[in-house]
């Protein structure tokens, strides 16, 4: 039998059409794996485009481009450090969101789900 819900956490049948698609719309801009990968990143600390292109392999426009979609949907934001902009994370749902996704993707079918989470690098 499945565990019920945290008390803070609606139920089903609780959120509206509109928070359903907020939700929805969160999980599709998640979909792409080099904004995830971003995302990964960004949970261990702020980086700048270049830090990010340099340790994921991937040209800065790319970067970029992808960083505009993930500001667009509110799960980053930028702050300007001398002559550079430095991403962060918006807040810490975002950091669980995709950490307890990264430990689902690592389960084995089968297995009772661990209590640690995992952390990115």
């Amino acid at each position: 039998m499945p565990d019920p819900p945290p008390a803070n956490v609606a139920a089903p049948g609780v959120a509206g059409p509109k928070a359903l698609a907020e939700a929805a719309e969160l999980f599709k801009v998640l979909g792409a794996e080099v904004r995830l990968a971003i995302v990964v990143e960004l949970v261990q600390a702020p980086r700048s485009v270049q830090e990010l292109a340099n340790t994921l392999g991937v040209r800065q426009p790319l970067v970029s481009q992808h960083l505009r979609v993930l500001r667009s949907a509110r799960l980053v934001t930028a702050e300007r450090r001398n002559r550079q902009r430095l991403y962060r994370l918006v807040d810490e749902h975002v950091r669980h969101i995709v950490t307890d996704a990264l430990q689902h993707a690592l389960e084995r079918p089968g297995k009772k789900r661990s209590s640690g989470r995992v952390h990115a690098r």
